[in-house]
């Protein structure tokens, strides 16, 4: 049909939000993921949690799905015990993200995960990860930056060819990567930044930092002309 490829961009669910005289349960997103997603060419649709059974038939409507950032994955997905220093779980959102990832890559329809969509696709693949990482962290509720170097050859490099400053609010991180994904970016001190599957198994890329809290659009640009090309 043509025209801007539609993204689909996980949101997550708040038990009370607060608009006008009204607190009730809402669907939520921060503004930053669609903006982002419209400045680089895409339309942006978001997916609130559903039942997993759903995920096809909604990754089948879509040129392309982002995992957006969020709460921690409950380490009971990945066979770890539960860290004093990790979250609440989120159960309804970890059950609908891995059915979204797992459609998205069965249908090979372009896959980006930001910071919990990278970890959780490391995890649906059979990765596990750091329930807390030390040092990554400006302050609670603060945005830090810091570089991240990409791997020659890979995906994530043919986006951003040299080492570029990222939005940075890391807590959780790669510790096994999953043996289907490749590391295609690192942080000084070796935290896997962005991973991606082989070009044969379809467009999907992970990033750790927030591409929607900054200025460079590259990683989502890349995505929507990937959609473009699945759609068209």
């Amino acid at each position: 049909m043509g025209g801007r490829p539609l993204i689909g961009v996980s949101t997550y669910l708040e038990a009370g939000a607060r608009w006008g005289v009204w607190e009730l349960e809402a669907a939520l997103l921060p503004a930053a993921y669609p903006r982002l997603v419209s400045r680089s060419g895409g339309l942006a649709a978001l997916l609130p949690p559903d039942d997993p059974a759903l995920a096809p038939e909604v990754v089948a409507r879509l040129d392309g799905v982002v995992v957006a950032g969020g709460p921690d994955v409950d380490p009971a997905r990945y066979g770890a015990e539960r860290s004093p220093r990790c979250g609440p779980p989120a159960p309804e959102r970890d059950a609908w993200e891995l059915a979204l990832i797992e459609a998205a890559l069965a249908a090979r329809v372009p896959f980006l995960g930001i910071c919990r969509g990278m970890q959780l696709l490391n995890v649906a693949l059979g990765g596990t990860l750091v329930q807390h990482l030390e040092g990554h962290t400006e302050a609670v509720g603060v945005f830090g930056a810091h570089p991240v170097h990409p791997v020659p050859g890979t995906l994530y490099a043919s986006i951003q060819p040299a080492g570029t400053s990222v939005p940075t609010y890391h807590h959780q991180a790669i510790d096994h990567l999953a043996p289907a994904l490749t590391p295609s970016a690192h942080a000084a001190d070796g935290t896997i930044e962005a991973l991606e599957l082989p070009s044969t198994d379809g467009w999907a890329l992970g990033v750790q930092w927030h591409p929607e809290m900054g200025t460079d659009d590259r990683v989502m640009r890349a995505l929507v002309a990937a959609a473009g090309g699945a759609g068209s």
